[in-house]
């Protein structure tokens, strides 16, 4: 592991990545911890996916595997945890509703299939020349207002055998005084034990949730107990040609911006490495790819090492993917006991997702090292993903930026066209190098 480690000491350079017995029952302990945290994570991302929440827990649990396995041999990053990404949720969510749900599988498969290219050719470096980093934060900022929006409505939600035409009746004015206890007790709990225990508000909110919804009639999360089975992630036999196309796009952005995400991902997941050791970020694609086209065997959905999780994994003492393992385990025990997931309140579900779109939403504060032009292109991608669409929004904000780079230069330096052209592509070298 010498190739992996950068200004550690000489002792991490010969441990595994993937299992080093001193430290087992650390792994254990952060795994079981984090796998806690992932599991309502998991049920608002798949929610927000239009997926079956048993799909998306079992995409995570397989997911957790195949990083494991990974990191025997080519490990990305040492403590990153995965699981599907906020980031592609109304993605997901507009593959189903363009496509549906039973072409998903191919769309997916499609999906990895590119990545696969991505990773063997190491094409992930032009791909962040191609999209800057601060377009990337704009378009998950517009994907973070989605999600709070979406999950501001559990806050409000009342028991389905409360009716009444009067709408502010007072079981609804009760559930909202419940949301905001619930989402402030939260957001006061994570304050205190970010740095520390950053699971902690995540159990005090869905244990108390639990508890209150014996005493106080509050929607609950329903999971469908959906038959999980292996088949060819085909197409539909009526899809046509144009649809075809629409979806070979469609997959293309899928890919690129689960990639992108990926790389950012492991720029910070190193920052937070216990033992500093070096990431990489092209052997994590290889995991992420392979899991992708797992997943597709079984009509999941995409993956990658989110950040919350990969910081609750380190806080909560991980030194090695053997956590991720746990993980798995722990998230398995759910995907075949369905049953315990409908203690969750749809409230407490709320305060966790409505907090996740927040902390997308500002994570354009990184944004402002680039520069004013930088922020401002930021929140207008931003902008454009909430109002017309992800896919849309984003090559409109890439058109922009370009179209007026390129008139900046030609129009203030008499700079030939072409010349332009190459200057743009270094700036956006440079930017992108903070990413690397």
């Amino acid at each position: 592991m010498g190739t992996q480690t950068q200004d550690a000491k000489p002792v991490v350079q010969t441990g595994s990545a993937a299992f080093q017995s001193q430290y087992f029952l650390r792994d254990t302990a952060a795994g079981l911890i984090t796998g806690a945290m992932a599991i309502p994570l998991s049920i608002g991302i798949a929610i927000m996916s239009d997926y079956p929440i048993k799909v998306g827990l079992a995409t995570v649990a397989f997911a957790c595997l195949v990083g494991w396995i990974n990191a025997w041999f080519k490990p990305g990053n040492f403590i990153g945890a995965p699981g599907i990404a906020a980031g592609l949720a109304p993605v997901l969510a507009l593959g189903v509703a363009t496509f549906g749900i039973q072409n998903m599988a191919f769309c997916i498969f499609l999906t990895a299939t590119m990545q696969a290219i991505i990773w063997y050719f190491n094409w992930q470096k032009f791909l962040l020349i191609a999209v800057p980093a601060y377009l990337v934060e704009g378009l998950l900022a517009g994907v973070g207002l989605k999600i709070f929006l979406k999950f501001s409505e559990f806050t409000y939600e009342i028991a389905d055998d409360v009716a009444t035409e009067e709408f502010w009746n007072g079981a609804r004015i009760q559930m909202v005084i419940i949301s905001a206890a619930g989402l402030g007790v939260f957001l006061y709990l994570f304050s205190k034990f970010k740095d520390t225990q950053p699971a902690i508000p995540y159990f005090a909110l869905i244990l108390g949730g639990a508890l209150l919804a014996q005493v106080v009639a509050v929607p609950m999360i329903h999971v469908e107990d959906v038959p999980l089975y292996l088949r060819l992630p085909l197409p539909e036999p009526d899809v046509t040609a144009t649809i075809m196309i629409y979806m070979v796009l469609f997959c293309a952005m899928l890919a690129v911006i689960d990639v992108i995400e990926q790389v950012m991902s492991n720029a910070a997941i190193e920052k937070i490495d216990p033992l500093k050791r070096k990431t990489n970020s092209n052997n994590s694609l290889l995991a992420i790819w392979i899991a992708n086209m797992g997943s597709s065997f079984f009509g999941g959905m995409t993956n990658l090492d989110g950040l919350a999780k990969s910081t609750t994994n380190k806080l909560a003492g991980a030194y090695t993917k053997f956590s991720v393992l746990v993980i798995g385990f722990f998230i398995t025990f759910f995907i075949f006991n369905t049953e315990y997931l409908d203690y969750l309140p749809k409230f407490a579900l709320a305060a966790i997702m409505m907090f996740t779109g927040y902390k997308m939403i500002a994570g354009l504060v990184h944004v402002t090292h680039y520069g004013p032009y930088a922020l401002m292109l930021a929140f207008m991608c931003g902008g454009l993903v909430f109002m017309v669409g992800i896919f849309e929004g984003l090559l409109i904000a890439m058109a922009i930026h370009g179209f007026i780079h390129y008139m900046v230069y030609t129009n203030h330096d008499k700079t030939p066209g072409r010349a332009v052209i190459k200057r743009y592509f270094e700036n956006l070298k440079k930017d992108s190098s903070n990413l690397q």
